[in-house]
Parts: structure tokens; C-alpha cells; sequence
């Protein structure tokens, strides 16, 4: 394992602390991890629910919302068919439980015991003899083909919700929300199926007030550069429908000269849509030095309504909002434009609670989903799963009470390390054990004791699960050893043939857990129907995704990201399949397998405090694609050194003196190193991470330490 601290532009850091006026340190973090453009450090940066994208940026989604409202109007009973996983779970709950809200009839289903994933024939019959006259599928559905052909020949329309890679051919569906399928029209394609859920939720909440189908024009009018008697008004005009920018003109248009016929303003603002502006009568005063006296315009005045839900507005011009406006920073020129659309968005959805402080609430399942699907926690997911986080952590959903007090997961804000190790799990084991409906139905029961009932269930599940893991585990950790050895450690590929297919993924993490001398473990499940399965599991710079592609002509399908991944093949193709992966493996370079851990940043002894800690929570939720923060620390002094637990295992507790304070620093596994020489009185480099420790309510912060040398007598805690 190897730890770098690269170097960072002078001047890039300076761009980014002035632009969005961030700390040296963070500009730093940034600049490290090459995180510069607006929209990825907006995401970082904002935590509100305003700032999430519009689930309208789905073409099909206006579609989706009006199909759902006509079997509302109509009466008619809809059915929604999810996965066995947390994702599919989750999704599936939280359609159930708005539609229910809506007066529906929902019916779910879900994949039970050995049925093939996603929407099949036998569901397909079961859900035409229900009676539904309208099918969603949540966190599946993109390569139902077949199956939604026969939903339409029974008459039965389909919405698909999904978030997987698309065929060749995408399913004759209704309404198709799957930002990775061709042409979705959304900007950003890694949402979880839950994600893409709560997108439809918003949309069909929005679609229930009277923001609905609005159709508007923000403008805002200032003078231009120029001379008196050739001087110019500049407008910035932006067409929304949904609240979704459609188009933004900005013109400078010379006064009293307006060329009526080629201008693409005048065309926008003849088309009879309400122009919304701040403050009509300087607005009016202005166009009226570009159009002249005779030209009418009616602007509609929207002070009122938005100090009404922003406080902060009164009494304020568009020119002071601006200066103080976080929006302005993410803006490339014409701030004062960028400022009004940002205060019009926020203000109509914070107006509604079911579209903001209530909606917010709901994400506490797709924080559960996003995380246990091991989404990229990058752009728009990090705002989902902050709230989601913000949710859970004040219980707000009283079915998962229960299962959370028996994770312990109460008396501290929770992160993205305790869902995905404490809670998504539990959930997932329901899925692995053929029964997902039981975590379902914790989700959706209102009966106290049903939810207690269930909660026991589904722990019985989990440890069964467990259970299951470790007779496995003993099964195929020779095997795990021998594939190690057979590919000069640079891969573990463990193919037992008895492998259940629910525990491929916990049994490549062990692998890659147990065996640190891999990059990246694959594990084969043992055959089911015709069909293999297989998980991966990968650390450093090792990419599972890029390199299942690598076997794209062999595997019915795969996905996944940089640290896992997962995929399928037909049960003939193994031998080819395993022949290529051993011809790829023995190919790589060595050094193509070493892994690389960057120091995002060489900290002073003024950083090490609330700076610090302020820093590392800026850049939480942490997770795939978005790793815990690594620091570097030099002339750290020993005071103590503290053996913990089984001294077998060789953990310690070092006590260390930077500056006037005193930080406990776990260094697991220390002793069993044989160079291990240190002591009291010792001073020392260390590469770091920043952690928090609850005990009691009381949060003690404390560092684990990842490497550590004797510091050179020059060494000093400055440095960036």
C-alpha cells in the first residue's frame, strides 16, 4: 500500500477559495481530488432539498405522473413490482406507501424464495388476475421485454422505474424512469432505483398543487455597458414549465432600437406566459428605455410571496440578493438571474411541505437503499443520502425504531458507515433468504405488535444469514487461498460450486477482508436455473466495474462501480469465461494491482481541532467514490502507547501531543509487525483518518492511524 501526497496548482486553489469562498484547507481537498466544476461542488457544498434536481428533467416523467393520476381519478388498482434487495425493497415501500396515501389499491410483489430477478411470467399472470390495469416496476423492469409485451395485451399499462443498464431494445412501456436508459433526458445516471422512486413521489406530490403545469418566464432588466447616447439594457429571461428551465435568453438590446422581428426575447415574451420578475416597476422602468413608452408589458410582482416563505428577502434588490446569494457562486456570469430562479424554485417548494420539510423525511429509505446498493455518493446522491441520514437519525419513521435500537443505532447522528454495516444488511438478509417481504412488511405495517413481530423476524434472518456466511466461509476459504496462490496474488476468484447465489457479496467481502494481499476478489455462485452469478469486491485503484467489462461477450449482464460489482452468465459459458479471466489476470502488471491511497491533505498543528473536524464533516456522507478523508500529520509526539484487547492481535492506542492537545490514535494490528520499534518520547509522521467514537451521548473524536514513521529531525506540522 502506498500513500501519496500530491501537489496541488497554487493558483487552483486560489480560484476555488475565492469563486465559492472555501477555506485554503478545503480548496485544497478539492483541488486534490479534482473536484473544481460548480455543479460537483455544489453537491458538497448545499444540503437542501431545493437543490436536488427536477424529477421532470425525465422526459417520460410528466407521462408517468398523468397515467398514475387517471388510475387515481379512475379508481383503479395498481400493481408494483419490485426487487429482493434493500434497494428493490425500499423502492418498493416507498411507491406503496404514496400511492396508498393517493386512495389507491396497490398490490406488491417482490421476488420470493428462488424466482428470478425482475418482473417474470408467473407475475405477469398473478397480477392480470388481480385486476390491476396498471403495473410499476421499482428497481427492475428496463430488459422485461417480453413481459411488458404481455402486460399490453391484457390491456395493462407499465411504468418502469429502474436504474440499470438498458438492452438493445428498451420494453414497449408506457413511461420509462431510468436515467441510464438512451435519451432519459436526466443529467445524472447513477441514482439507485429507491433514488429514481422518490423522484416519481416528488413528481406525483408537485402534480397534486398548483405548481402544476405552470408555465412562466423569470426576467430581470439592467443597463448595459455603453455610452449615454448609445447605451443598451441587458435582459435575462429564463422559460420554465414544472419549475424546469425550458430556455434562458439573455439580450442586450440597444434602447428605443429593438429589432422587433429577429429577436428571440421579443418572440419568447409575445407568447402570453406570465413574466414574473422582483420588483415590477423597476423592471418595467427599465424595459421601457429599451422598448419605448409605447410597448405594454405586464410583469407580475412576486416580492410579496417570496418574502412570505424567504425571510431574508425583505426589503432586499436583486443586485444585494445576488452578492449574498449561494446560488450566485455556481453561476458563470448573470448572477442576478441565476439569483432570482434559485429564490422563485426555493420558495414554490418550500411553500408545500409534502415537497421539502416532509419529503425530506421519506429519504431515510433511500438512504438505506442508496448505501446498501453501493451508489456513487457523488453529485445528487449525496444530498439524498444526507437527508436520509438526518432522518434516520431522528427516528422518524417509527417502523424502524425497533430494528434500529437492536443495532444500536440510537444516541448519535448516524453516517453512511452504520447503515451500511448496521442496518442495510438486516434488510438485504430478508432478500438473500428468499423472503424479502418480510422486510417489506416492516416497512409498511401499522400495527405495533405486527412491527415488533417483524423486526425479531428479520433479525432471526440476519443471524441465520450470518450463520450461513460462516459455514461458507469455512467451506471455501482453502479454495479462497489455493486461487490466490494460482494467480500470484494479484486476483481471488473463488469457485467452490456451492456457493448460494444471496451470498456471492458477503463472501467476496470477507475474501478481500481476510486475504490484504489482493486487489480485488471474485466469487461464482453455484449454479441456479441454467445461470452463474458472481460478485466482486475490489480496494485501492482497482475498478470492478471497468474490468467485468472487459468479459461483456460472456455475461448476460453486470454492473457495478469501482469497488464492486456484480453480473450473470449462462452456466455454459464458465469454462470460456474463467479461461479469459485467468488470461486477463496473468496480463496485468504488477503495479496495476498495488494499491494507492492518496493524502488529501499535509495538516498544520492549526488545523488539529474543530477546523479539522469541520473539514471532514464538509465532505461526508462518505462512501463509494466519495472515501473518507486521509490526512498527513508530521512531529507528532508519543506520550503513551496502549495495548487494547487480545494482545494477539497486536492493536494499540497511541497517546499523542500535537501542539497543546492530546489525540488518541488507534493503530490497528501494530505489534504483529515485526519492525514495530516505538515508545514513549517518540516523534512521528503519521498518515491518518478522522473518526468519531460515542460513548454515552458524549462524541470523542479520535484518529486511526494508517502509517507511521519516525519523523527526521526536521519535521515540522506545516504544510497544506
Amino acid at each position: 500500500m502506498r500513500y501519496t501526497l500530491q501537489r496541488t496548482r497554487v493558483d487552483e486553489v486560489r480560484r476555488l477559495c475565492e469563486k465559492f469562498r472555501l477555506d485554503f484547507l478545503d480548496a485544497n481537498i478539492f483541488a486534490r481530488r479534482g473536484i473544481s466544476k460548480a455543479d460537483d461542488i455544489r453537491f458538497y457544498l448545499e444540503g437542501g432539498v431545493n437543490n436536488l434536481r427536477s424529477p421532470f428533467l425525465f422526459d417520460d416523467m410528466e407521462e408517468a405522473v398523468e397515467r398514475i393520476l387517471s388510475a387515481q381519478e379512475e379508481g383503479e388498482t395498481v400493481a408494483i413490482f419490485g426487487d429482493r434487495d434493500a434497494d428493490g425493497i425500499t423502492s418498493t415501500a416507498l411507491l406503496c406507501q404514496e400511492l396508498e396515501a393517493m386512495g389507491l389499491e396497490v398490490k406488491c410483489h417482490l421476488p420470493e424464495g428462488d424466482e428470478p430477478y425482475g418482473l417474470s411470467m408467473k407475475a405477469v399472470e398473478e397480477i392480470h388476475g388481480e385486476g390491476a390495469k396498471l403495473v410499476i416496476t421499482v428497481d427492475n423492469g428496463i430488459t422485461c421485454l417480453e413481459e411488458v409485451d404481455r402486460l399490453n395485451g391484457y390491456g395493462i399499462d407499465t411504468i418502469v422505474v429502474d436504474h440499470h443498464l438498458a438492452g438493445d431494445e428498451l420494453p414497449d412501456a408506457l413511461a420509462i424512469l431510468d436515467p441510464k436508459a438512451p435519451d432519459s433526458g436526466y443529467p445524472f445516471e447513477h441514482l439507485a432505483g429507491c433514488a429514481v422512486t422518490a423522484k416519481l413521489v416528488w413528481a406525483l406530490r408537485f402534480a397534486q398543487t398548483p405548481l402544476y403545469k405552470s408555465h412562466v418566464i423569470l426576467l430581470h432588466a439592467e443597463p448595459g455597458p455603453g455610452d449615454v447616447e448609445k447605451s443598451t439594457t441587458v435582459v435575462q429571461a429564463v422559460e420554465l414549465y414544472n419549475l424546469v428551465e425550458v430556455e434562458r435568453i439573455v439580450e442586450a438590446l440597444p434602447n428605443r432600437a429593438v429589432d422587433f422581428d429577429n429577436s428571440r426575447l421579443v418572440r419568447l415574451l409575445m407568447r402570453g406566459l406570465p413574466i414574473l420578475v422582483l420588483d415590477s416597476q423597476d423592471e418595467l422602468r427599465q424595459l421601457t428605455l429599451a422598448f419605448g413608452p409605447s410597448v405594454d408589458i405586464n410583469l407580475v410582482d412576486i416580492r410579496k410571496e417570496l418574502e412570505a416563505v424567504i425571510p431574508r428577502t425583505r426589503g432586499k434588490k436583486l443586485f444585494t440578493l445576488a452578492t449574498e446569494s449561494r446560488a450566485a457562486l455556481y453561476a458563470d456570469g448573470h448572477e442576478e438571474i441565476e439569483t432570482l430562479l434559485s429564490l422563485f424554485t426555493s420558495s414554490c417548494i418550500y411553500k408545500y411541505p409534502q415537497l421539502s420539510r416532509q419529503y425530506a423525511d421519506i429519504l431515510d429509505l433511500v438512504a438505506i437503499g442508496t448505501i446498501a446498493d453501493m451508489m456513487p455518493l457523488v453529485d445528487e446522491n449525496r444530498i439524498l443520502v444526507r437527508l436520509g441520514l438526518k432522518a434516520l437519525s431522528a427516528s422518524k419513521r417509527e417502523n424502524l425504531v425497533q430494528l434500529m435500537s437492536a443495532q444500536n443505532l440510537f444516541g448519535h447522528p448516524l453516517t453512511s458507515h452504520d447503515v451500511g454495516w448496521y442496518l442495510s444488511p438486516v434488510v438485504n438478509a430478508a432478500g438473500r433468504l428468499g423472503c424479502p417481504s418480510v422486510a417489506l412488511r416492516l416497512l409498511l405495517t401499522k400495527d405495533a405488535k405486527e412491527m415488533y413481530d417483524l423486526t425479531v423476524r428479520l433479525i432471526e434472518l440476519n443471524k441465520e444469514r450470518q450463520k450461513m456466511g460462516e459455514e461458507a466461509w469455512e467451506d471455501s476459504w482453502k479454495a479462497a487461498k489455493d486461487s490466490l496462490e494460482s494467480y500470484g496474488s494479484k486476483f481471488l476468484c473463488l469457485d467452490t460450486g456451492r456457493t448460494p447465489r444471496g451470498l456471492t457479496g458477503a463472501l467476496a467481502s470477507r475474501a478481500l477482508k481476510e486475504f490484504t494481499a489482493t486487489p480485488a476478489v471474485m466469487v461464482l455462485s453455484q449454479e441456479d436455473e441454467g445461470r452463474i452469478s458472481g460478485s466482486m469486491r475490489s480496494r485501492g485503484s482497482f475498478n470492478c466495474r471497468d474490468f467485468l467489462s472487459k468479459f461483456s461477450d460472456k455475461l448476460i449482464d453486470f454492473g457495478g462501480h469501482k469497488a464492486a460489482g456484480g453480473f450473470s452468465m449462462e452456466a455454459g459459458m464458465k469454462a470460456d469465461f474463467l479461461k479469459s479471466l485467468e488470461d486477463e489476470v496473468m496480463a496485468m502488471d504488477s503495479e496495476e494491482t498495488e494499491e494507492d491511497v492518496m493524502i488529501d491533505a499535509l495538516v498544520s498543528e492549526a488545523d488539529m481541532g474543530t477546523n479539522l473536524i469541520r473539514v471532514v464533516e464538509l465532505f461526508e456522507p462518505y462512501g463509494e467514490a466519495n472515501g473518507p478523508l486521509t490526512f498527513q500529520y508530521n512531529g507528532a509526539l508519543v506520550r503513551d502507547i496502549i495495548n487494547l484487547g487480545d494482545s494477539s492481535k497486536g492493536h494499540v492506542k497511541l497517546m499523542l501531543q500535537i501542539g497543546r492537545s492530546l489525540w488518541g490514535a488507534l493503530w490497528w494490528g501494530a505489534k504483529k509487525d515485526p519492525s514495530f520499534d516505538y515508545a514513549s518520547g517518540d516523534v512521528i509522521d503519521i498518515v491518518f483518518r478522522v473518526g468519531h467514537n460515542w460513548y454515552k451521548g458524549v462524541d470523542n473524536v479520535q484518529l486511526t492511524l494508517l502509517e507511521v514513521r519516525k519523523a527526521p529531525s526536521t519535521s515540522s506540522g506545516q504544510g497544506r
